[in-house]
């Protein structure tokens, strides 16, 4: 599993999902460069160290991203007010990329987290 196949399944996807994953996944790698890309549940989602740290996912109507945590989650409700959210993730538009803010805030989270 690779980013070979993380790409595939972006690139895999009609407009304008493709281009909102791919902003995303950009972002993702600007927070954290180290991190490896697979495939895991049938969608990308991004690790450290064998951990696992956001995940990626397309939907009919919306998007959705998980850093992989329920507390990192909890811990940030107040900044994902005005998401439809659930124990893990959270849906997004299919036509706006997360703010580098949000995404940044929810990585750095859960890299503390497993570290």
């Amino acid at each position: 599993m690779s980013e070979k196949e993380v790409l595939a399944y972006i690139n895999a996807q009609p407009e304008p999902k493709k281009s909102t994953l791919l902003a995303v996944r950009k972002t993702i790698l600007e927070i954290e460069p180290k991190l490896e890309q697979v495939i895991a549940w049938n969608a990308p989602v991004f690790k450290l160290n064998g951990k696992y740290v956001a995940g990626l996912c397309a939907f009919k109507t919306h998007l959705t991203f998980s850093p992989q945590s329920s507390e990192v989650m909890a811990d940030n409700e107040v900044a994902l007010e005005g998401y439809v959210t659930s124990k893990s993730s959270f849906q997004f538009d299919v036509d706006k990329p997360l703010p580098k803010s949000l995404l940044t805030k929810l990585i750095k989270a859960r890299l503390k987290e497993i570290n």
